[in-house]
């Protein structure tokens, strides 16, 4: 039996599981418009703003890198790293349609020496940890071109 797929941060992506493309979840001011992610709920970040109201929105699915680098050595927990550790690469997405750069870890065998800023990504899900007949999902970007987890070259 297929593990149940489930996000390991509840209400941050949605995970693809009803067949559409994966999403991060965010936050749209119904005031002045400025995007959040993760999702706001008390007050705006456009310091001119003063709105409280917000709607839930799917942010852009694609982006560029706007800075990048790796990690080396093996994050705190709660973060679950793999057995022996693999330092991994993380990205900093710039959304334009949302004005908004977000952080995120690069699919398994890309390395910084493949990365660079401007280059186009995408957001795909993949499992961070399997436990009691779950894989737990987070997002990662995906360069264009690269494999996405689960596939083969």
């Amino acid at each position: 039996m297929a593990p149940t797929r489930v996000p390991a941060v509840e209400g941050w992506f949605t995970t693809g599981n009803d067949g559409a493309a994966p999403a991060l979840l965010g936050s749209r001011c119904e005031g002045c418009g400025t995007f959040a992610f993760p999702a706001e709920a008390s007050y705006c970040r456009n310091p001119d703003c003063t709105s409280t109201s917000f709607e839930t929105v799917e942010l852009s699915r694609r982006g560029r890198i706007w800075s990048y680098t790796d990690a080396r050595y093996q994050p705190p927990p709660p973060y679950r790293a793999a057995d022996p550790y693999v330092p991994f690469c993380l990205v900093a997405v710039e959304l334009a349609a949302e004005k908004l750069v977000v952080m995120g870890q690069v699919v398994a065998g890309v390395t910084v020496d493949e990365l660079t800023v401007g280059d186009e990504v995408e957001l795909v899900v993949d499992t961070l940890y399997t436990e009691d007949g779950c894989d737990y999902l987070v997002w990662k970007w995906r360069p264009l071109g690269a494999t996405a987890p689960g596939q083969e070259a």
